[in-house]
């Protein structure tokens, strides 16, 4: 199996992940699962998006923001969209720090809304891998 299909499977799997604990009750340790479940998620989903502008449109591009600008240059991203995945970096790179209750907070607020985000987008790849 190629890798850019590994890495599409990888995406797909962790967006799966991520949407089951978003249907458990909230608790604490739900919150913090979810904080790393959209962690990982995120990371199989932008170094699938990294892979597919390599392979496919022989673009480098070694960041989540600059990936998500080129992913939006090809048209599978609103601008609307594009500036939310670009917050969800941010976000994603605030989840080193979520031992402060407030931006645990803040992050796991937005998680069902970044899901929903990289499930459209990873959708649109169907059958582009």
């Amino acid at each position: 199996m190629e890798r850019l299909e590994l890495r599409y499977r990888d995406a797909l799997k962790s967006v799966s992940t991520l949407e089951l604990i978003l249907k458990e009750t909230f608790s604490v340790i739900v919150r913090d699962a979810a904080i790393q479940r959209f962690e990982y998620t995120f990371e199989a989903v932008w170094k699938f998006l990294k892979a597919y502008l390599k392979e496919k449109e022989g673009i480098i591009s070694n960041s989540p923001k600059s990936c998500f600008k080129e992913i939006f240059g090809l048209g599978f991203l609103s601008e609307k969209d594009t500036v939310a995945c670009l917050e969800m970096t941010d976000r994603r790179n605030q989840t080193v720090h979520t031992y402060k209750e407030e931006i645990a907070r803040i992050i796991y607020d937005q998680i069902e809304n970044y899901y929903l985000l990289m499930s459209n987008l990873v959708s649109k790849f169907n059958g582009k891998v």
